[in-house]
């Protein structure tokens, strides 16, 4: 056990000192805890809260908080990147969307997409910005800042009520954007690859930037499939059908009781 410590103690001597007081920063096992926390949550604590109870109306708290977002995500754009931090602490603002699922009693929406997008960057990040904030490392954040500015400016106008639907008809464009942004961040992050030198300090960052990218690439593209392909590709008669067996999809690519639910 003594020799754990010490390499772990040796290892986060190589982190960056500039972000060592901020809050969260100090040690990953506080986010770990986090984090841990908001799985059993979502995963059972909640749903077992809200078994017996009605969902919860948050649409004014919905309003407010997904218009923070876009703030909060424009002001991370402009001042990229001396905001690493601000942009690692904005991912556990954001597990407030998984928590208002829970307590509106939407667990349909509370995917695996969903729930991994959401519990495994916060983790990955609080490294990136403790030991390589900056360079290389940062080009994926600022990307991702301003499609958070257009996805949550959507999520807004759909919480503020029925006045607004008529403006909401771009939801497929959302995740066409997203699907653009891991293309853009593996393609600009594998020039690292063809580099003769590069004095990026930590080149893992690198290595797992674009296996992220990779991932929910294909993920999002079964999310697309799910979403607006499938049921296009049924005859008329197999997609009543598929509805009267419960088996219809989500406008988030999820499977509900035979019905097509908007959010």
């Amino acid at each position: 056990m003594e020799g754990i410590v010490t390499m772990y103690q040796d290892f986060m001597k190589k982190a960056d000192p500039r972000i060592a007081d901020y809050p969260l920063m100090q040690s990953p096992f506080l986010v770990m805890g986090i984090l841990l926390a908001y799985v059993y949550f979502v995963l059972s604590l909640g749903p077992r809260l809200m078994a017996n109870r009605k969902p919860l109306n948050l649409k004014k708290f919905m309003v407010l908080y997904n218009f923070f977002l876009v703030g909060l995500s424009l002001y991370i754009v402009y001042e990229m990147v001396s905001v690493a931090w601000l942009f690692v602490f904005s991912k556990f603002i954001e597990l407030t969307d998984t928590v208002i699922f829970v307590l509106r009693k939407k667990n349909e929406q509370v995917t695996f997409l969903h729930l991994f997008h959401h519990s495994v960057l916060p983790w990955s990040w609080w490294w990136g910005a403790r030991f390589g904030p900056g360079g290389m490392g940062s080009f994926h954040a600022m990307i991702n800042s301003m499609v958070h500015v257009v996805m949550y400016f959507y999520y807004g106008l759909s919480a503020a009520g029925p006045a607004f639907q008529k403006y909401l008809w771009w939801k497929k464009h959302i995740t066409a954007i997203q699907l653009a942004q891991f293309v853009i961040v593996s393609v600009h992050v594998s020039q690292y690859y063809f580099m003769p030198s590069c004095q990026y300090q930590f080149p893992i960052f690198i290595h797992l930037i674009w296996i992220y990218g990779t991932i929910f690439f294909i993920l999002f593209s079964n999310f697309w499939y799910q979403s607006y392909t499938k049921g296009k590709r049924l005859p008329r008669g197999a997609q009543q059908s598929a509805q009267h067996n419960g088996s219809s999809i989500h406008e988030n690519g999820t499977v509900t009781n035979g019905k097509v639910k908007a959010n």
